[in-house]
């Protein structure tokens, strides 16, 4: 399918096939009819895009913050090449859509395949001629709108939702400043609702055509402040949106001079927020900043998970703003006709940000689609890929499950320069990024479902880079396929999976298995390794994470999904501390801080007691700053020290004499060594590079660790 991408290290729009995204659980699949180009929200992306690295770091000096601090702490060419990898990753553009539901995920309730829909949402509703949208960032078209109508809703829920915070009554007098696409159906939703409306922009092709969206007036901006008294006899308007798109402050300043005394101000657009004090003092004015489409945006509960607020407690959320902007449009009082200025094919996509970025006048950008069946094969080919023939069982061929973060920046470069095997085929749920990664990479076809890659019988490796709660039933189904499987960890995220693939090793002539543990195999860990395995007396591990705080709404803190952090993250450290004793834990203590509506279990001390007597403690901490170096792990045994400082520095202490090694330019995980022994290991050179009962009995201590965090108790790990 045809999708509009932007290329945010060159600035370069293109239109790209790409593979047909898949419906997870309470989602569809659209076919797109018709897509609104923003001419706020992607034009800023976009000119972001165009500028070069500096023009980059000097609109964001927040993220060259973090770059500096990560150059700090990881090393200089880690830090540009993470740099570089994210910005050369392509950004599906689009939020606002309309079109037929096609495919239905398992779970969806309220839709049905035929049903026409309007859209919402970054990364959903997209400039594709396919989308994958939530239940409740999507809504039935009323018959009689039309799709290119329909486009605009989401556009439109921002208006209607900035129009309720203005908290007026019918025969309102009402402000509305900036009268570009989202001023004019703010303008056109004020009307509606029975106010009187005076509007105001710099343009005047933009003054007179907001008389025909309802405008009762309509001024220049130096006619605005004599025209507000006229219009109010004197007395200021009783409500003022701010639907510009200025870095200056203008706005918010002339909405204060003319509002009324203890009027509202709603600032919709993105402007400049300097408030001069003295009028919305005089006045006690209140201001307030409008967010997105309503009550539920951002909210991963709602847009992600489906769950609905209930209407006596919320009557307007994201879905019932977007049905309530459809209502007005079927019942004949918004016409939208006048505000489209273009109609532009999606095969010719990019024209469309040369016309929102350049000097030829628009207003509302539609993007047409052609409808189409379901391609019948959803592979897309990479004819950029260097030509191999693979026949099964021939050569290392490998399939790639998921081409996130983790994928781009961190296991695609490291396999590729460790080479030795065939790419033939990645997938990504979105098919985006599988389609980046298989050209970056020289994978032979994306995909976006998983079959593509467990029935591919050339394949016989399998990496899996996906989330968590899928990493067991897509080892199960690889191990079924006879592909042997390297999983990024961790390998369950709770003891009923973990059972299942237990169940699974245990049997003879199974592919290997290999999960990331790839800590164990950095160079500093082995050097690390040989100095501890000289003790003659048990160990004592203090291992220090700086986690660092995660939003509330990431992925890995869900326990469904992720698993939360200490099974799905803190798994990594325990396993190092099994590798250096040599053994698995025999018990845990867990105690932690409390969360206090900050955080999730995340600050932590796990002690964990070996068979050999040894201690290993480990504290994993989300309440420091990103900027501190984020692991330091110090050993001492029989008079022996050794302290690892963020995989950048070993000291090794015994007899008096300090031994350093150093790595100055970046850290060294271990990522590729961990790759290269499972390579080895497929050849039949070696056992499992990490013995299964280490990668069982580090999945049940960390299950462990979390039922004595909540019971308060030490809790036995018992090893079958």
């Amino acid at each position: 399918m045809k999708q509009l991408l932007q290329n945010m290290k060159t600035g370069q729009a293109m239109v790209s096939e790409v593979p047909v995204p898949q419906p997870g659980q309470g989602m569809a699949l659209i076919q797109t009819a018709n897509s609104l180009v923003s001419a706020g929200t992607e034009r800023m992306l976009v000119s972001f895009a165009r500028q070069g690295l500096l023009g980059k770091a000097r609109s964001r000096p927040d993220l060259v913050r973090e770059v500096i601090n990560k150059a700090r702490r990881e090393g200089l060419l880690s830090t540009y090449d993470a740099a570089m990898n994210k910005l050369d990753q392509p950004l599906a553009l689009g939020y606002s859509s309309a079109g037929t539901v096609v495919q239905a995920g398992s779970g969806l309730s309220g839709f049905r395949s035929g049903d026409r829909v309007a859209c919402a949402g970054g990364g959903y509703a997209v400039h594709a001629e396919f989308a994958v949208v939530p239940q409740n960032l999507m809504v039935p078209i009323p018959e009689d709108v039309e799709f290119e109508a329909a486009a605009f809703t989401t556009v439109g829920a921002i208006a209607m939702q900035g129009f309720r915070l203005a908290d007026v009554q019918v025969g309102a007098r009402v402000g509305v400043i900036g009268l570009g696409l989202l001023g004019l159906l703010a303008t056109g939703i004020a009307q509606a609702a029975g106010c009187q409306v005076l509007g105001v922009d710099l343009d005047p092709a933009r003054v007179a055509l907001a008389y025909k969206m309802g405008a009762k007036q309509a001024v220049t901006r130096e006619e605005a402040q004599e025209a507000a008294l006229a219009f109010t006899h004197g007395r200021g308007l009783d409500a003022v949106l701010i639907c510009a798109d200025t870095s200056a402050n203008d706005p918010v300043e002339l909405a204060g001079e003319i509002a009324r005394d203890r009027a509202r101000v709603v600032v919709v657009g993105a402007v400049g927020m300097s408030v001069p004090r003295k009028p919305y003092y005089e006045k006690e004015l209140e201001l307030v900043v409008s967010r997105s489409y309503g009550p539920g945006r951002y909210d991963p509960a709602y847009e992600e998970k489906g769950q609905d607020y209930p209407v006596g407690y919320v009557r307007w959320t994201v879905a019932r703003n977007m049905e309530a902007f459809l209502t007005l449009i079927a019942e004949g009082r918004l016409d939208l006709a006048p505000l489209i200025s273009h109609r532009i094919p999606i095969a010719e996509g990019d024209r469309a940000y040369e016309i929102i970025t350049g000097e030829e006048p628009y207003l509302g950008v539609l993007l047409t689609y052609e409808a189409q069946p379901l391609p019948e094969e959803n592979r897309i080919p990479n004819f950029e890929a260097p030509a191999v023939r693979v026949k099964p069982g021939e050569i290392l061929a490998l399939g790639v499950l998921g081409a996130g973060n983790y994928a781009l920046s961190t296991f695609l470069p490291v396999i590729k320069q460790a080479g030795g095997i065939a790419p033939v085929g990645i997938v990504s749920v979105s098919g985006v990024s599988a389609h980046h990664a298989a050209h970056r990479y020289g994978f032979g076809y994306a995909a976006s479902e998983p079959e593509s890659l467990l029935g591919d019988p050339a394949i016989n490796l399998i990496a899996i880079l996906t989330r968590h709660h899928l990493h067991t039933q897509q080892i199960l189904d690889a191990f079924q396929t006879g592909k042997h499987v390297y999983c990024e960890k961790p390998i369950a995220i709770n003891p009923e999976q973990l059972a299942q693939v237990e169940e699974v090793l245990g049997k003879a002539g199974q592919p290997l298995l290999m999960l990331g543990f790839n800590r164990r195999f950095a160079p500093l860990a082995t050097h690390l390794k040989t100095f501890v395995d000289q003790r003659h007396e048990p160990l004592y591990l203090h291992y220090r994470v700086n986690a660092s705080k995660l939003p509330a709404e990431h992925w890995l803190i869900d326990p469904e999904v992720g698993g939360g952090r200490i099974i799905g993250e803190a798994c990594h450290f325990i396993d190092f501390l099994t590798f250096l004793v040599g053994e698995n834990p025999l018990e845990v203590t867990t105690q932690g801080l409390p969360d206090e509506g900050q955080y999730s279990e995340d600050n932590v001390v796990m002690t964990f007691r070996f068979p050999d007597r040894s201690i290993g403690v480990l504290s994993y901490l989300a309440n420091g700053d990103k900027s501190y170096p984020k692991e330091h792990l110090e050993v001492f045994s029989g008079g022996r020290i050794a302290a690892l400082n963020d995989w950048r520095m070993l000291e090794l202490v015994a007899n008096g004499r300090r031994t350093v090694k150093r790595h100055w330019l970046r850290h060294d995980k271990g990522h590729k060594n961990a790759w290269m022994a499972f390579l080895e290991a497929v050849q039949g050179k070696q056992g499992p590079p990490i013995p299964y009962e280490q990668l069982i009995g580090v999945a049940q201590a960390s299950f462990a660790a979390v039922d004595s965090l909540r019971s308060g108790k030490t809790v036995s790990i018992v090893h079958e």
